[in-house]
């Protein structure tokens, strides 16, 4: 049996794929367009990874032009579904390395958000998690 991790790993676990995926949930862009984004991506490289977002159905490549032929690459549903998990492995990086932690901030003060278990059926935040979760 595979596990929700080695699941997601299996779809965008080699080096770029994570930052390509973010890229695209800013909005669609050209290859040339993602060049930029991600500046120390090899194009060999980019588009093999595109090739692979696509063909796990995390990314669409739509034509723009048929001569030549130039594609515009959007993210689908499924791979925007990615971006809280970015988000916080974003985070997580950020507090690793000494960084200012990306992510939401609270307008009021300034400090960065935190992400916490919910349970929606009691409405508890669940703070403790070796009391509290049980994995399934």
């Amino acid at each position: 049996m595979t596990s929700g991790l080695d699941a997601a790993m299996a779809k965008v676990g080699d080096r770029w794929t994570l930052l390509v995926v973010d890229a695209l949930l800013d909005g669609p862009r050209r290859f040339s367009e993602l060049q930029g984004d991600i500046p120390r991506l090899a194009p060999n490289v980019l588009t093999a990874r595109l090739r692979r977002l696509e063909r796990e159905g995390l990314v669409l490549a739509v034509p723009y032009s048929d001569r030549p032929p130039r594609l515009e690459y959007r993210i689908t549903e499924a791979g925007r579904e990615l971006a809280g998990a970015l988000r916080l492995l974003a985070s997580w990086g950020s507090r690793e390395s000494g960084g200012d932690v990306e992510g939401p901030h609270h307008r009021a003060c300034g400090t960065a958000l935190e992400t916490r278990w919910f349970c929606p059926t009691c409405a508890r935040i669940t703070d403790n998690a070796d009391d509290d979760l049980r994995w399934i």
